[in-house]
């Protein structure tokens, strides 16, 4: 590492010994003997110019300076570390099956990240799986998909939200029987006193708010196609994005856009234990979407 003249297995050494606070112990997760921990640490409190660590004969102990200087030497050197094993994975190629979950329709921008990432890395074969309305992140946790794309909001502590594709105006699927099927539009407010077919559990409460902004009861649903029968029987309206009201199109059910609802926003999904090379580059694919 050049610039202060640092050396990396410096660095290593005083992480290790931190960590064990005993040089023996130290030497021997190194793979080197005690005098060469003494020898790597001497050199490094020279290049900084502060001693790091205190010796004596029953401890050893990191000074104020070494403190500091673990604090902001870990999460750097964490940094540097993840970059190395990037780009070792980048050397290696992307391999194996990438399986990529998504909700309602595969539409254009996730083709486009699909035919993307395929390009890059031709020996990563790509599956697709449809995810139930009613269940957005259930398959990322169970491991049936590497990522998943799904609606936002997701406020999920055991999952990583990942790039996000542009939002698309709101519409509202009703009967072409329903009072609303001759409107131009609607305004959100109207949507508080409308039955809205909502996705049933397990997807979390306030996701099926998010989806279903009613103070009126009506069903719930755990696919799309349920609320969309429950749609044309009159049995109460359904949000949907304007490209999936489209895919869905049917002759006995009308799409009427919304005013003043915030876009409907996909996300890309995965879980904290599942961040592998491919799903990494799958969301730079879908960034570049």
């Amino acid at each position: 590492m050049s610039g202060y003249g640092l050396e990396i297995r410096e660095l290593e050494c005083f992480l290790v010994l931190a960590e064990e606070l005993h040089f023996g112990r130290a030497g021997e997760r190194l793979y080197v003997s005690q005098s060469r921990v003494s020898q790597l640490l001497a050199a490094l409190e020279r290049r900084i110019g502060a001693r790091l660590v205190e010796r004596t004969s029953r401890r050893v102990a990191l000074t104020t300076s070494g403190e500091r200087f673990l604090a902001e030497l870990r999460p750097s050197y964490r940094e540097l570390a993840s970059a190395v094993e990037r780009a070792r994975a980048a050397a290696r190629g992307v391999a194996g099956t990438l399986r990529v979950g998504f909700q309602g329709a595969a539409e254009a921008p996730l083709m486009r990240a699909i035919e993307a990432f395929q390009e890059r890395h031709p020996g990563c074969a790509t599956e697709i799986v449809e995810l139930p309305f009613a269940d957005p992140f259930g398959a990322v946790r169970a491991g049936g998909v590497d990522a998943a794309i799904v609606l936002l909001p997701v406020d999920e502590p055991d999952l990583v939200l990942g790039p996000v594709f542009a939002g698309e105006r709101q519409t509202v699927a009703v009967s072409v029987r329903h009072a609303f099927a001759e409107r131009d539009s609607l305004a959100a407010a109207e949507l508080t006193r409308t039955p809205l077919i909502a996705a049933a559990a397990p997807a979390p409460a306030y996701w099926r708010t998010a989806h279903a902004p009613s103070d009126v009861p009506a069903p719930a649903v755990r696919t799309l196609q349920e609320g969309l029968t429950l749609v044309a029987a009159d049995r109460g309206a359904m949000l949907l994005c304007r490209p999936m009201a489209e895919y869905h199109g049917r002759k006995d059910v009308t799409f009427v856009p919304v005013e003043g609802l915030p876009d409907s926003v996909l996300g890309m999904v995965w879980h904290r234990d599942g961040e592998t090379e491919p799903v990494r580059e799958f969301a730079r694919a879908v960034a570049g979407s």
